[in-house]
């Protein structure tokens, strides 16, 4: 922590409290005094920490990760969030993520740890002032969202995509949800299929897979090796095949039906359709390869 004027850590005590009492507007307000006075404030599991601010860094300053398991990892040491670990991996469109995460600071009323994982590498993040990973783009989407599980400091781990948006007290559902031993993963967006070939949306409760839209799950899963797999580049099947990770495991994969809106998908939508076949189809094939089969794990039986 950098030797900072006892008026400036002063000032970084109130934005302390003020997000405490989530007045984010105020506490935006403080941060933006203390950078007036030439430090910046970070927020880390064990308190604010000042530095000497740096309007112009340069771009080497940032170490951008091209493997996922060169991100330093927190899991050897016990959580230091009571609330939960909230992740996003931005790969364009940062005010999509933006917009989720003041959703989250609106409905969740404890403090949280939020997590942003940058596999775009075109700025955009200068509104972000926390945990915050680089991953090269090339690394791929499974690989992004692994970086950011190593830099969990919570119990609870919730993953979200850019374009939910939340409206109620949903986070605190997951984590309620996940109180229960049996259960492994949640989320409000449920999937079940009869032969591991075609997949339906369910209510639940027991389900197949989670959506990765919001996918949350306790950090001991991720602290006995559960993973994404990396090979999968593209987004599309890597959330079905890491529910089938965690089913493996002799647990459960649930509905929490919890209020959220669902804007765009960017990366759906903006991705040309003949590639997001291709790429869709080459996903699918790898979840085959690794769990055909096994329809044991189903809710049905497979019958």
């Amino acid at each position: 922590m950098s030797e900072a004027p006892e008026d400036v850590r002063a000032l970084a005590e109130a934005r302390q409290r003020a997000r405490q009492a989530r007045d984010f507007a105020r506490a935006d307000e403080l941060r933006e005094r203390i950078r007036q006075a030439g430090f910046d404030v970070a927020d880390t599991p064990s308190g604010w920490e000042l530095a000497l601010f740096e309007a112009e860094a340069p771009d080497r300053a940032t170490p951008v990760h091209t493997r996922s398991e060169d991100v330093p990892s927190v899991l050897q040491h016990p959580p230091t969030f009571d609330g939960p670990s909230i992740q996003w991996v931005v790969q364009g469109w940062p005010d999509d993520v933006l917009r989720s995460l003041r959703s989250v600071q609106r409905a969740l009323r404890d403090e949280f740890q939020p997590v942003i994982v940058d596999a775009a590498g075109v700025g955009g993040l200068d509104w972000y002032r926390e945990e915050l990973v680089h991953i090269a783009p090339e690394a791929g989407w499974a690989a992004a969202r692994n970086a950011g599980l190593r830099r969990a400091a919570s119990e609870i781990v919730v993953l979200v995509d850019g374009s939910i948006e939340f409206t109620g007290q949903g986070v605190a559902r997951l984590w309620e949800a996940l109180q229960d031993p049996s259960v492994g993963v949640t989320g409000p967006f449920g999937l079940v299929t009869d032969d591991l070939h075609e997949f339906r949306e369910s209510d639940g409760p027991d389900v197949d897979a989670i959506e990765g839209y919001v996918m949350a799950f306790r950090r001991e899963l991720v602290e006995r090796g559960l993973r994404f797999d990396e090979k999968f580049k593209f987004y599309r099947t890597a959330d079905i095949e890491l529910s089938f990770r965690i089913k493996a495991m002799g647990l459960r994969a649930t509905v929490t039906p919890i209020a959220v809106t669902r804007h765009e998908h960017r990366m759906w939508a903006n991705t040309p359709e003949d590639e997001r076949a291709r790429l869709s189809k080459r996903n699918f094939y790898r979840f085959l390869d690794t769990w055909r089969g096994r329809t044991d794990l189903l809710v049905s039986g497979g019958m």
